[in-house]
């Protein structure tokens, strides 16, 4: 028997993914000062200027990964079975693992960002590249982090969109829009080195997905077939 799922788990899985954007949205836009790829000198001077509002603003934002995961884990907990499971599963755990694997290199950043402000506050420039050479190998660590976050998130969009379209569950755009997202993530990072600028635009097409699988589940839910 075929299903059009629409209830409470479709409700709170949709306001998830929406809570999910806006954190992640507007922690990154209001934000005074946005960390590149890699700290940099210049950075503790700029988050030094508001660094309060700094901090809330990195904390919005990580929750934002955080409640990220939460929706996948919500979605899953509703499509996670037979016939659907083989692809839903191994989707979902490869997404959760990227989404988190980014919250933790944010929450690193969020660290090394408002702490060096202190430790680099009226020192000269030579303290400061000291400072510097002193967390270069953590600072190499969370670039990584960054880079299999968005990989591992790619993958399992890629597999989130298969079994999106394969069972058709939500309208084909959104399955496509979910598939070319997550390949796009991945060939950015596999072939284009040292990308930040080039993927950027990225987060903001995740939000958009983000906004558009809250609204789609809230509005219409999700289709569920028996094969």
């Amino acid at each position: 028997m075929d299903l059009m799922k629409k209830d409470f788990e479709t409700s709170f899985t949709g306001w998830a993914f929406i809570l999910a954007a806006v954190l992640l949205w507007s922690g990154w836009m209001l934000s005074p000062h946005n960390l590149g790829e890699y700290i940099v000198a210049s950075d503790f001077e700029k988050v030094g200027e508001h660094v309060w509002f700094w901090i809330w603003m990195y904390r919005i934002h990580i929750f934002g990964w955080v409640t990220m995961g939460i929706s996948i884990f919500s979605l899953v907990s509703i499509i996670g079975r037979n016939p659907y499971r083989v692809v839903i599963l191994p989707a979902a755990g490869m997404l959760i693992i990227g989404t988190f694997t980014l919250a933790i290199a944010a929450a690193f950043f969020y660290n090394f960002g408002a702490w060096g402000v202190g430790e680099t506050s009226g020192k000269s420039p030579a303290e400061v590249q000291a400072f510097m050479d002193s967390i270069l190998s953590t600072n190499q660590y969370v670039t990584c982090f960054i880079r299999f976050g968005r990989i591992f998130s790619g993958v399992g969009l890629v597999l989130l969109g298969f079994g999106f379209l394969k069972w058709k569950m939500v309208h084909p755009i959104l399955g496509w829009f979910t598939l070319l997202l997550g390949l796009i993530a991945m060939c950015i990072i596999l072939f284009i080195p040292d990308n930040f600028e080039i993927y950027k635009p990225i987060f903001h097409i995740k939000v958009l997905w983000l906004i558009s699988m809250g609204v789609y589940l809230l509005r219409t839910g999700i289709f569920l077939s028996k094969e």
